[in-house]
């Protein structure tokens, strides 16, 4: 069993988290064909539970139905993907339906599913694309008080506000790139928002068009010390219970 619960970037926006009691959680787990992801860890062998914030494809790996087959997690996803992921074969058995504002308790923690500012879809064969859906984030309430906020794909809004007075999120993980997603700016006042001291930013610096920066993200925050800015490597881990 792991001191703290733990928080590793696999790479742009894939996460995984392992709680106090060992268990493994996938946060938008796009690894098959992820440069951006180190070649160790692009096929886990376990994971507990899944969880999709979106379909878009550099949060949502084609390989997802063997993964979930050979591990047998649990998954989490917006009710479209969820549909397609049935016609991909997953069983109904494996999954945890649920919508934004419902929350859940599995694997000795609290899941809520929450809103996000983000239009997408699922890509297809052919070029083709379907399945529309907003995007999601979760907030998931662990068993040594860690709440981590995981914001997915999303622009800044304002009921931030009422997810930090309900779930009072100890860190965030929060897009950074800008253009198809918050910026840097605008993370800043997110995290006011949320009243969060720690900031994990992700979705920047792999694709030339993410040109945010964890130093931008540092420098419309608070003065020194107000909030901690975590810009993890791909692959390194971060001790949550610790922060």
């Amino acid at each position: 069993m792991p001191a703290s619960s733990q928080l590793q970037l696999l790479g742009h926006a894939s996460f995984r988290i392992t709680t106090p009691e060992g268990r493994v959680i996938l946060l938008d787990p796009w690894l098959t064909d992820n440069p951006f992801v180190p070649a160790e860890l692009r096929e886990p062998e376990r994971a507990d539970l899944v969880l999709i914030t979106h379909g878009h494809d550099d949060h949502f790996d084609s390989a997802l139905p063997a993964l979930l087959a050979r591990t047998g997690a649990r998954i989490v996803a917006p009710a479209a993907v969820r549909f397609y992921l049935y016609e991909q074969g997953v069983p109904a058995a494996q999954f945890e339906p649920m919508n934004v504002g419902g929350g859940i308790d599995l694997l000795d923690l609290r899941l809520t599913m929450t809103l996000a500012q983000h239009a997408a879809h699922v890509d297809l064969p052919g070029n083709k694309t379907g399945f529309r859906h907003e995007a999601v984030g979760y907030i998931l309430a662990l068993s040594d008080g860690v709440v981590v906020y995981c914001a997915g794909d999303t622009a800044l809004f304002g009921d931030m506000q009422l997810l930090a007075e309900l779930y009072q999120p100890t860190v965030a993980l929060l897009p950074i790139g800008d253009r198809y997603t918050m910026g840097p700016r605008e993370a800043a006042v997110a995290a006011r928002l949320l009243g969060v001291r720690h900031v994990v930013p992700f979705h920047y610096g792999t694709f030339a068009s993410l040109v945010g920066t964890p130093e931008q993200l540092r420098q419309h925050l608070p003065p020194a010390g107000a909030v901690t800015v975590h810009a993890l490597q791909a692959g390194e881990t971060l001790s949550l219970s610790r922060l």
